[in-house]
């Protein structure tokens, strides 16, 4: 199993609509093929910055949701709303 970490920081007057655009998105992503869990987190001392937290059987299933043409339009759409570039890390459990 993977698990893919991302960390966006938006601008303060963005939240609202990167919230809408996650919300539209969710259940898309989480039906993709190798999907079995995604999560929305918010940092407790800053409002702005949100993680994406998500599982994935393979790297494989990853890697063709990152190449598919919903990571695209939710990308495109996210990506303007940014204050700082994003961060993501791709980890496994080693418990």
């Amino acid at each position: 199993m993977i698990i893919r970490i991302v960390k966006m920081n938006f601008k303060p007057d963005a939240v609202t609509d990167f919230l809408k655009i996650f919300d539209a998105s969710k259940q898309y992503i989480r039906n993709m093929e190798g999907c079995t869990h995604l999560e929305l987190l918010n940092d407790i001392s800053s409002p702005t910055v949100f993680f994406t937290y998500s599982h994935w059987q393979t790297e494989n299933d990853l890697n063709n949701y990152r190449n598919s043409e919903l990571f695209e339009g939710v990308w495109r759409k996210t990506k303007i709303l940014f204050a700082a570039k994003a961060e993501a890390w791709s980890v496994k459990s080693l418990m």
